[in-house]
């Protein structure tokens, strides 16, 4: 598993990245939305400056999103939500990385199954992908490592379709849907057929992927 994965960032797109991850906008909706707030003609007066400037950050949020479809996935809670513009059309049950770490008892080596966190994009787009097996999955297997690239070809792992975010991480298929919604992957993103179809129609090649 690679150790470093080359992030895309972008000053408006961090800011967004940020408040998509706290779920929430800029402003104190509970004050604005009391029952309780003082009849003092200053207070309200207040207030009223303060949803207008509410209402402006909102705006000026919803402008830095990416332009088109673009993918967020809360690697925390295994959720892929889908949006165009500021507008979610789908969301997703999903698994994301471990965190277990593989250690190579013949070498030095060791890998780490996280997702990685940050802004990407979409750098390929397959369907009926075929997995090349990289050499972990063979230690964790216990079996030899091959010589031959045929011999580390699987295919039907990987679903219907998949897309590529650099280093060998994925947005792809799984044979183990009961799994959906529990970190166990080795740090690709597992989704279920339905929603990886939609996600797939919905993205191109440099389609942004945020995860948190």
């Amino acid at each position: 598993m690679p150790a470093k994965v080359k992030i895309f960032i972008f000053s408006g797109l961090t800011l967004f990245l940020i408040i998509i991850a706290y779920g929430y906008y800029i402003g104190m909706s509970e004050v604005f939305n009391s029952t309780h707030v003082s009849g003092d003609k200053n207070v309200r007066h207040s207030i009223k400056k303060l949803k207008s400037r509410n209402l402006y950050l909102k705006k000026k949020i919803q402008g830095l999103a990416p332009q088109g479809a673009y993918i967020v996935i809360d690697s925390a809670s295994n959720r892929l939500y889908l949006h165009r513009g500021h507008r979610k059309t789908r969301e997703a049950v999903v698994s994301c990385g471990s965190g277990r770490v593989l250690k190579d008892r013949a070498g030095d080596r060791q890998w780490v199954f996280d997702t990685p966190r940050g802004i990407f994009s979409v750098q390929s787009r397959s369907k009926s992908p075929v997995w090349t097996k990289p050499d972990w999955a063979f230690i964790e297997e216990g079996e030899p490592i091959p010589a031959s690239t045929l011999e580390r070809i699987e295919k039907g792992v990987l679903g219907d379709y998949s897309l590529g975010f650099g280093n060998g991480y994925f947005i792809h298929g799984t044979l183990y849907t009961r799994l959906l919604g529990k970190n166990v992957t080795h740090g690709c993103i597992r989704v279920g057929d339905e929603d990886l179809k939609n996600v797939f129609r919905a993205s191109d090649i440099g389609t942004k992927i945020i995860i948190f």
